[in-house]
């Protein structure tokens, strides 16, 4: 909507409501800050890796790098939620042309924003629960069953959100 088509007693409101998307910065600060606390937690169970190396079972050795990929996993979906949600929410980062620029960004909208987090999520819960079904004879059959539940829900849930979002973009293009 242009400034101009906007009634002049509605134009502060118009301004106030959409100005209001910069008050998610801080939150995207805030995100910025907990990735850096998952920096620092990756070097120190690395650290600990390293030193215990000599002392640990492969099935353990395994189990630490699943728990460090994880966290490098959680760390992309933070990326993902920072500068994907700072585009399509508060304001355009003017990338074109970076060489560092994902090639998801130049086409990030909240639907794909979405389908993304959810496969995201998918693949954090596939190690988690990897690392149950390795870690399985120290666990109780139910723990076990539920994990795996809470895993398919999050499987079914990914593939609604993009079976969604392939039925409205076909439904959008149909209407242009």
């Amino acid at each position: 909507m242009q400034e101009q088509n906007v009634p002049p007693r509605l134009r502060p409101m118009s301004t106030i409501l959409f100005g209001s998307r910069w008050l998610q910065v801080p939150l995207y600060l805030g995100l910025i800050v907990a990735q850096a606390v998952y920096v620092f937690h990756f070097m120190v169970e690395l650290t600990h890796l390293v030193e215990k190396v000599p002392h640990l079972a492969e099935a353990d050795i395994m189990l630490i790098v699943l728990g460090l990929i994880d966290v490098v996993m959680i760390s992309n979906l933070l990326i993902m939620v920072i500068v994907g949600g700072y585009e399509t929410f508060v304001s355009r980062l003017n990338l074109s042309g970076h060489p560092d620029e994902p090639d998801w960004l130049s086409h990030v909208n909240a639907n794909l924003l979405k389908v993304k987090l959810a496969t995201a999520i998918i693949g954090i819960s596939s190690i988690h629960l990897l690392k149950t079904f390795i870690n399985a004879h120290n666990l109780d059959q139910h723990t076990i069953m539920w994990q795996t539940i809470i895993h398919m829900a999050f499987v079914i849930s990914a593939v609604s959100i993009a079976y969604i979002d392939k039925l409205m973009a076909h439904s959008t293009a149909k209407a242009h």
